[in-house]
């Protein structure tokens, strides 16, 4: 979930790598550091608490730290408080207050992962003179590296290595050695890593918009690689030390998709990008008026024979899966079961090889997800990944990859990711109900072009997101609010409410509609906001009784429906309306005011948006 960074070539590293961490905040803010070297000198650590700006701040931008070789951090805490002490760079040798200064240790390094035995290695290390200044795995595992670099008087491939069949869990590592100057040395299992390589300087990080600006052109390490990294070169190794060969991958979206474009915030210039992106991966996979999943590697002869769908994923993306069981079944005739990843497998699930199971995930590095397909393909069962960033670790283990054509996504809480994942599970249920006798092709083509509606139709709701401002302005303070719905609505009532807690910070639920007289209805007293969704026709007028029900015991009422209900402004206190679309399709329009919705209340309560407290955009351990 943490950021890294690192630099090596011609230029001053710590400007670049600043730059690269900025990019990369969303995936952590509680502390942030760098450690920077010029050629033989020791290198030199700084850190700070808070969020970069503060680092950033204390070296004047990167220019008062010299050197050309370097690497960063900027920290989601997990094991140690959020501290300048348990802040990266760790160290192998001891280190008194910050740990910032000349680094006379062997090691430095950065770490963005969990290593679960690290209790383990920590009493082995302590037993062998080891100190520790820190309460983070990651200066374990640095010094982990030292000892085995010391014991067997061996090189960084051996001492990487070494440490790699030790320690259990999750990493992206980046290390220096004070006898290797301008090498940073990095390996991999499980979180996420890229590296760079331009006109003679070589770049790693975390995730792509680090490096955007500089380079387009990327390598992926796998699990259980290492790479030596030097000024415009890199050397890959497994984890027998053998050096072995790399393609290297183009970056297809450009770094001003990264950036903010004149937006307050990411996360309302994605909700503005909803109608393109949406529209990009449908023309994707639609060609001449059908379906063509060939570049997916999904084939009408294998969708004939899947017996059951099992969908797997991570909070919005779950949410996702919600929604489209509803889709599956109805037009696809197919079991479909939704799972949580973090649930998958230690729930033992009944699988059949004749299955398909369907990973959705937008940044591909899902620590759980990523476990859930392992586990499938384990037991033979055919993948599917609907992922939105190409060449991550879900989309490269995958047995079929259906990309989704969002661009960089930066705000933590997502937006264009979830539409896009949305409207794939449409064209994948479209296909699957065609290819299995239950939809006629004229309703199917008819489907396509109901499809190729919505994203004018979502252009159109946000054209009209003051109505949306001000209501959010009227309830910024309340205490509670509860989403009710039901089938689909109730899919995207999870949304809606995921959205508004996770930014804005206010307890919110969401409910089947018709669950609220099995006990929760209790919680309803005067002032507490419901919002209704009804978009579903045949549902409307149970819906409306359950908000009734909610009105008649204090609360105030906020319906969601469809042009033409317009009776509903008899029940509700304010109402906003979508566009007409077929039913299967609605949950499409219905999210965008929820998405406005939870934005403006964070703005109205003055908080950071596009960085919540104590989330990370891309959850990379379990």
């Amino acid at each position: 979930m943490c950021g890294i960074v690192g630099f090596t070539g011609h230029h001053q590293a710590a400007p670049i790598i600043l730059d690269g961490l900025s990019k990369l905040e969303y995936r952590g803010y509680d502390s942030a550091g760098i450690a920077v070297r010029d050629g033989d000198v020791l290198a030199e650590v700084v850190k700070s608490t808070g969020k970069l700006q503060n680092l950033s701040d204390k070296t004047d931008n990167g220019n008062v730290l010299k050197g050309t070789c370097g690497i960063g951090h900027t920290r989601w805490a997990t094991h140690g408080v959020p501290s300048q002490t348990n802040a990266h760079p760790h160290v192998s040798g001891n280190c008194t207050g910050s740990g910032s200064g000349a680094v006379e240790s062997e090691v430095v390094g950065v770490h963005n992962g969990i290593i679960e035995n690290y209790q383990e290695l920590k009493s082995k290390l302590i037993r062998n003179g080891y100190q520790f200044y820190s309460d983070t795995d990651t200066e374990v595992v640095i010094k982990l590296i030292d000892y085995y670099y010391k014991k067997y008087n061996i090189g960084p491939v051996d001492a990487i290595a070494k440490t790699m069949v030790r320690v259990r869990g999750s990493y992206a590592l980046e290390i220096m050695f004070k006898d290797y100057p301008d090498e940073i040395w990095v390996a991999r299992k499980d979180s996420p890593m890229i590296i760079g390589i331009t006109d003679g300087e070589t770049y790693v990080a975390s995730d792509v918009p680090a490096i955007l600006k500089y380079t387009k052109n990327v390598y992926y390490i796998e699990n259980h690689e290492m790479a030596k990294l030097v000024p415009g070169e890199a050397t890959f190794y497994n984890l027998d030390g053998d050096v072995i060969e790399k393609e290297i991958t183009e970056i297809t979206f450009s770094a001003e998709a990264a950036e903010k474009g004149g937006y307050e915030h990411f996360m309302m210039k994605e909700i503005h990008e909803q109608p393109n992106v949406v529209k990009a991966t449908m023309n994707s996979v639609i060609k001449d008026g059908k379906i063509d999943f060939s570049s997916v590697g999904l084939f009408d002869e294998e969708i004939k024979n899947i017996s059951n769908i099992t969908i797997v994923a991570c909070g919005s993306a779950w949410h996702v899966g919600m929604a489209a069981q509803y889709v599956f079944e109805d037009l696809a005739k197919i079991p479909v079961r939704v799972e949580l990843g973090s649930e998958f497998r230690y729930r033992k699930p009944l699988l059949d090889k004749n299955g398909l199971v369907v990973v959705i995930s937008q940044s591909g590095e899902t620590a759980d997800s990523l476990a859930a397909l392992r586990e499938a393909k384990d037991r033979g069962v055919k993948t599917l990944a609907i992922v939105n960033v190409v060449g991550s670790s879900i989309a490269r283990e995958a047995d079929s990859v259906f990309y989704t054509l969002a661009g960089p996504e930066i705000a933590v809480a997502t937006t264009k990711a979830y539409s896009c994942q949305l409207v794939s599970s449409y064209l994948l249920a479209l296909q699957f109900g065609l290819v299995r006798g239950e939809i006629e092709e004229a309703d199917y083509e008819n489907y396509i072009k109901e499809l190729q509606t919505i994203p004018d139709k979502i252009q159109r709701i946000i054209d009209d997101k003051e109505r949306i401002q001000w209501f959010a302005s009227k309830f910024a303070n309340v205490k509670d609010v509860f989403f009710v719905g039901r089938s689909i609505d109730y899919a995207i009532g999870l949304e809606g409410s995921l959205k508004m807690k996770e930014i804005s910070y206010i307890h919110s639920e969401a409910y089947a509609a018709g669950e609220l007289k099995h006990g929760t209805i209790s919680l309803i007293e005067d002032g507490t906001l419901v919002i209704g969704i009804l978009s579903q026709d045949v549902l409307y007028e149970k819906t409306i009784s359950n908000m009734v029900e909610c009105k008649a015991r204090g609360a105030y009422l906020m319906g969601l429906t469809t042009y033409g209900h317009y009776a509903i402004e008899d029940t509700a206190d304010f109402v906003t309306y979508i566009p007409k679309v077929d039913t299967h399709f609605v949950g499409s329009l219905a999210v965008i005011p929820l998405q406005l919705l939870g934005y403006y209340v964070s703005v109205a309560r003055g908080l950071d948006v596009d960085k919540p407290r104590n989330l990370a955009k891309s959850v990379t351990v379990e």
